[in-house]
């Protein structure tokens, strides 16, 4: 009984120190180093204590620019931001938030001053505050309370039409505060049919992120199949909510498991085209963090995989008549012999291998010449 005590009053007292080095500032992983916990500890127990999944603790974010510097619109099928973007009052202190150039393009492209953007995974408000920042009405829904108040916060500043010259619209622009509210993407009920002009999400990713202390409904607890079983309700609902020949953008990578990649995009793509959507267009998004996260780095030589370092942005219509189409997977057994060969082991530089799902070469390779 009495270590027990002596073990629940250590584990206390180490949850405090944790707490006052994020509190502090301290990254991850000098944390886990200092004390011995893993990320997922840590992970978990801000979860726990905070009621949001978030990488810092009450560090106001000072507005420097309300734009990004040298902003340029996507016009091919590969986006590749290097830099995650941290005008207004973005940053990355929301797990798993996506970078605001995403919305920003699907926004601009997709959809005109005054229109409605719906996000129904809300998070910290990056679509939000876009949505703001670019004179686009926003409903931005979210099921964690604690996420709909961090992204009140987030909302709290000012914005002149004057500060908008730089994207050539006329001064008198009207600059819209977005509507939040708490509730469940798969039950728009509130909102009526065919009165959404542009629905911009990201999804959790089925059991990698949790961005709650398992609060009932979260999809970023479910299981794999669970997890696209509701996120055909949010499809059904979508569908439903938007307006004829309007678009539907949705992020969503893949995962892996016991060494295999399970192909979570497709399979969610397949979820949106059942609801009566078209793929408009295939997005692939880039990820820059994979080489500069050393344990899974290393991993990946070690036990030769790669990093997944893509997402696809799926851009769903909404056709004026109603079709369904359904992508079907089938095993194919074509019954032949497949020779295994033995590699030698082979001396070699990390840095001379690619180690992630995403293959640039250096440009003069392909030259003409």
């Amino acid at each position: 009984m009495n270590n027990k005590k002596t073990n629940s009053k250590n584990e206390k007292y180490l949850q405090e120190a944790i707490l006052q080095e994020k509190a502090r500032g301290t990254p991850d992983l000098e944390i886990g180093r200092k004390y011995g916990v893993t990320f997922r500890y840590i992970e978990r127990l801000i979860t726990r204590t905070q009621g949001l999944n978030v990488s810092a603790l009450d560090v106001p974010k000072k507005i420097k620019t309300l734009h990004p510097k040298d902003f340029k619109e996507e016009h091919t099928t590969v986006w590749s931001f290097k830099q995650r973007g941290n005008w207004a009052t973005h940053s990355g202190e929301y797990r798993g938030n996506w970078s605001p150039y995403i919305p920003r393009n699907v926004i601009l492209k997709y959809s005109k001053p005054g229109e409605i953007v719906l996000d129904y995974f809300c998070g910290a408000g990056t679509t939000a505050v876009e949505c703001k920042l670019l004179g686009r009405k926003c409903i931005a829904i979210d099921i964690n309370d604690k996420a709909i108040e961090l992204a009140e916060k987030n909302l709290n500043f000012s914005v002149e039409s004057q500060q908008l010259t730089f994207l050539n619209i006329e001064s008198h622009l009207q600059i819209y505060e977005p509507e939040l509210k708490v509730g469940d993407a798969r039950d728009l009920s509130f909102l009526k049919d065919n009165s959404i002009d542009l629905i911009c999400a990201h999804p959790p990713y089925a059991n990698i992120i949790h961005y709650t202390d398992s609060k009932e409904g979260d999809l970023s607890f479910f299981d794999i199949d669970d997890f696209l079983k509701e996120m055909s309700k949010v499809a059904r609902e979508s569908f439903r909510v938007l307006k004829p020949g309007r678009q539907c953008a949705i992020l969503i990578g893949d995962t892996r498991k016991q060494k295999h990649v399970i192909p979570l995009g497709f399979k969610l793509i397949n979820a949106y085209l059942n609801a009566g959507f078209k793929l408009r267009e295939l997005v692939i998004k880039r990820q820059h963090n994979c080489k500069t996260t050393g344990f899974w780095y290393e991993n990946s030589i070690k036990y030769n995989f790669l990093l997944l370092a893509h997402e696809y942005l799926p851009i769903f219509e909404k056709p004026k008549t109603h079709t369904s189409l359904k992508i079907r997977e089938k095993e194919v057994n074509y019954n032949l012999p497949v020779s295994v060969l033995e590699k030698p082991l082979l001396k070699r530089r990390l840095d001379e291998l690619e180690t992630t799902t995403v293959w640039i070469f250096p440009t003069k390779d392909f030259e003409e010449r």
